[in-house]
């Protein structure tokens, strides 16, 4: 492998992650500490606000346990599809063919295969989370009923 290939290698797959890993990180520190300001202002000009009613209005409302189970199904059946979709578009190519190249197979298999295992892995999480969450999402259910 040449050097140019190297440094470009290392580059997406070493510093990139880095860089928006921290790039997130930032700007939820930048949040964070925008909210505090915010009602440190409020607190220095001895308003009466009330600081609980106040705090859950900046707060953005949690999503509930059973929309975010059901985004966990959501991803899990379109990285799963992606998957299969990727094998099926090669048995086609086959059949059509008559032939696949294994270079081809391989290098579709990188795309296929990390997918399908990001897809089953979301839906194990959905159908585990959803037993071992069930009452708690009973009790979510019925607290906003």
């Amino acid at each position: 492998m040449k050097f140019g290939e190297t440094i470009l290698m290392f580059g997406i797959f070493v510093v990139l992650p880095i860089i928006i890993v921290a790039i997130v990180a930032r700007a939820k520190t930048n949040a964070t500490n925008k909210r505090a300001q915010i009602a440190l202002a409020a607190i220095e000009k001895n308003s009466d606000v009330n600081l609980e009613e106040f705090f859950k209005k900046m707060n953005p409302p949690r999503r509930s346990i059973m929309n975010r189970l059901l985004d966990r199904l959501l991803c899990g059946c379109i990285f799963t599809l992606f998957g299969l979709c990727i094998y099926i578009a090669m048995a086609i190519f086959g059949l059509v063919y008559g032939k696949v190249n294994a270079d081809m197979f391989i290098g579709l298999s990188f795309a296929a295969v990390p997918s399908l295992g990001v897809g089953f892995a979301f839906l194990i999480n959905y159908f585990v989370g959803r037993r071992i969450l069930k009452q708690e999402i009973e009790a979510e259910a019925s607290n906003q009923a």
